[in-house]
């Protein structure tokens, strides 16, 4: 039950600052006890997940971005041996058939599809954070 106590991090990785805000306005809404760190491309994120003390519980991941993919920041991740444990969730746009394929082929612990509601958003993200919440792992 100590995990609890302490906020629960995550990292956001979208290059759309209106997804940024969404899910700031959901936590706030939620009156979740996290701590989200957002990153504009994938690189970024790989720099500083290199030198934290401590990885974050779960990471948010956007597939279409400009500078380094979704996926390819998936495969780099489920490579490194201080991340491959920490789940990767999708959320994305694209509901391609394809892509959620490759994505949980690389090691995604989950995939969601960006709903255009912002209730249905809501909803999804409580979803995502409830589960992850009670979920032990390594």
């Amino acid at each position: 039950d100590n995990l609890m106590k302490k906020p629960f991090k995550v990292y956001l990785i979208d290059d759309d600052s209106i997804e940024v805000l969404k899910l700031e306005r959901v936590i706030k809404t939620l009156e979740l006890d996290c701590d989200l760190i957002h990153f504009s491309n994938g690189e970024d994120a790989i720099d500083q997940l290199k030198n934290a003390a401590n990885t974050p519980r779960i990471i948010l991941l956007d597939l279409n971005m400009a500078k380094f993919s979704g996926l390819d920041f998936l495969k780099f991740a489920k490579q490194d041996s201080s991340l491959k444990n920490t789940p990767i969730i999708v959320l994305t746009t694209s509901n391609n058939q394809k892509d959620v394929g490759e994505c949980y082929a690389h090691g995604a612990a989950g995939y969601f599809v960006k709903p255009l509601k912002y209730e249905d958003y809501l909803d999804r993200i409580s979803v995502i954070f409830q589960y992850w919440s009670v979920n032990e792992f390594a």
